[in-house]
């Protein structure tokens, strides 16, 4: 499960219709194990990016359970979905709701996007709402199969370490 983080943040940007300095604020989701590596993900991705001075205003849990990215999409849209489920030790029927992100070029894509994304559930869902979410991009942990991060020189893959003899479990000596 991801732990996903809202970050605010906020700069000065030229602004291309009057060519003015102002102040935004800007909100980007983060997948990090943490507060403080959502907070270091958040720095690390803005330096490349901005080019002056931000700060981080605000961190965030976020508490979406799904994330449907498309190549087409330019706005993400948050999604509320709802649907039965039944309570194992009561055996009654209760609603359980859900919020998906997704990116898509408008509401109909998004509503779209989201049936296809939840194609595979075997039971039954109501989209109750779809709105414009003030995020901007989206940075995960892993994208495809690689880390988004170097991992340290220090530190050396699971693989490596067999390969070259070594056992993964410590061996002591005898007192």
């Amino acid at each position: 499960m991801q732990n996903l983080f809202e970050c605010k943040v906020k700069y000065e940007k030229i602004d291309e219709q009057s060519g003015k300095e102002k102040k935004v604020s800007e909100t980007y989701l983060i997948d990090a194990v943490s507060f403080t590596e959502a907070e270091s993900r958040i720095y690390k991705e803005m330096e490349s990016m901005i080019r002056g001075e931000f700060i981080v205003t605000n961190i965030r849990k976020a508490n979406y359970t799904e994330i449907f990215e498309n190549e087409e999409g330019d706005i993400w849209y948050k999604s509320k979905i709802s649907f039965a489920s039944v309570d194992e030790k009561s055996g009654k029927e209760k609603k359980v709701s859900n919020q998906i992100l997704v990116l898509a070029s408008d509401v109909k894509d998004a509503f779209e996007k989201i049936h296809q994304g939840m194609g595979g559930m075997t039971v039954d869902f109501d989209i109750n709402a779809i709105s414009e979410s003030p995020i901007l991009d989206f940075f995960p942990y892993f994208k495809g199969e690689e880390v988004n991060e170097e991992i340290p020189a220090h530190l050396k893959p699971i693989a490596n370490v067999e390969q070259e003899g070594e056992t993964s479990e410590p061996e002591f000596e005898n007192e």
